[in-house]
């Protein structure tokens, strides 16, 4: 197993890929191995190459294939994430936006993990709110099915390693992890948001939702590099749609929303984030550019999955969720109903 990452560090040194013929083995060499220096190297050396559209597919597929799945009956779920590694950081807005999607009456079946390429991951920001990620998948589908939302920690779902993610955090910049965990979602969600730190891997994780099956979902990157749709300037949109890929762009003033005063938090610690995101649902951050960040990425959730027709609709509907208290009530229900 090692023998086979030494030879695919030394091919993406050379800027070659992985073989479609070796995907597999080498997916298992990667969850085996113990070296994690071994494993910083190729992953470097992986990066710096660059994925490819087809390299991104075959481990999604591979990893889709073997995750434990979260079974459900809704017709209609969605999720909000981002890639992390975003150079501008602010708060886990998508976390954030997860309550208030499942407020306005959709249900949510959020995925993600601890942080490995920023300050804050879903999982350490929810821990702060009380919430306990690391539960049993049995009781993730009971609060589905209770609640209209969940939240699937990832270790829970995908057998991956130790080594490997401490191999990650090692690396100190995104790699074809960061893109993998998004799509391989375990409730297999029909609808999705998915931030993405860089716009070169815009169109392509779109063009691999497409290819995955997804129904309708947007591929997000905001003004600067941001993982999530940006309050201060466009967001490049590349939607998925009856299997086709569409690229536009989008402004705070396609939902609505004309004024912001630039002053959102940065760089903030779980506990930082977990202090906004409490701020925002207990409408203690009327108006502020927290709550419009997400506000605008919940409404973007509520759109694509056709739970209102234009932007400024679902925008309304978020922000009856957070004024009504219906968000809050949604995280409520995971810190008292474990």
């Amino acid at each position: 197993m090692s023998e086979a990452l030494r030879h695919y560090t030394n091919e993406f040194r050379s800027k070659r890929d992985v073989s479609p013929y070796d995907a597999e083995v080498f997916f298992d060499a990667l969850i085996a191995e113990t070296d994690e220096q071994l494993l910083i190297a190729l992953l470097d050396a992986w990066t710096t190459k660059g994925t490819t559209e087809d390299e991104l597919y075959r481990f999604a597929s591979i990893m889709r294939r073997r995750m434990r799945s979260l079974r459900h009956s809704f017709e209609t779920l969605v999720d909000i994430v981002g890639t992390g590694g975003s150079s501008l950081k602010t708060f886990n807005v998508s976390t954030a936006a997860a309550f208030v999607i499942a407020g306005a009456g959709l249900a949510v079946a959020k995925h993600g993990n601890r942080a490995a390429t920023s300050s804050s991951g879903s999982s350490d920001v929810l821990s702060e709110l009380g919430v306990n990620v690391d539960v049993e998948p049995e009781v993730t589908e009971r609060e589905l099915a209770e609640h209209g939302i969940c939240f699937m920690f990832a270790p829970r779902f995908h057998s991956l390693s130790p080594t490997l993610a401490a191999a990650r955090r090692a690396v100190g910049r995104p790699t074809i992890f960061n893109n993998l965990g998004p799509i391989c979602n375990p409730a297999a969600v029909p609808h999705q948001i998915v931030g993405v730190h860089s716009p070169k891997i815009l169109e392509r994780t779109a063009r691999v939702l497409a290819r995955l099956g997804t129904k309708r979902s947007w591929a997000v990157c905001g003004n600067g590099a941001l993982d999530e749709i940006a309050l201060n300037g466009p967001t490049s949109i590349a939607e998925v749609s009856a299997g086709q890929v569409t690229i536009s762009e989008i402004w705070p003033l396609d939902f609505g929303v004309d004024s912001v005063e630039n002053s959102l938090p940065e760089n903030c610690s779980p506990r930082q984030s977990a202090d906004v995101i409490e701020a925002i649902l207990s409408n203690a951050s009327i108006g502020s550019d927290a709550e419009k960040l997400v506000l605008m990425n919940a409404a973007a959730a509520i759109f694509v999955s056709e739970h209102a027709k234009t932007l400024p609709e679902a925008f309304a509907l978020a922000e009856q969720s957070v004024r009504e208290c219906k968000a809050l009530e949604k995280l409520e229900s995971l810190r008292t109903k474990r």
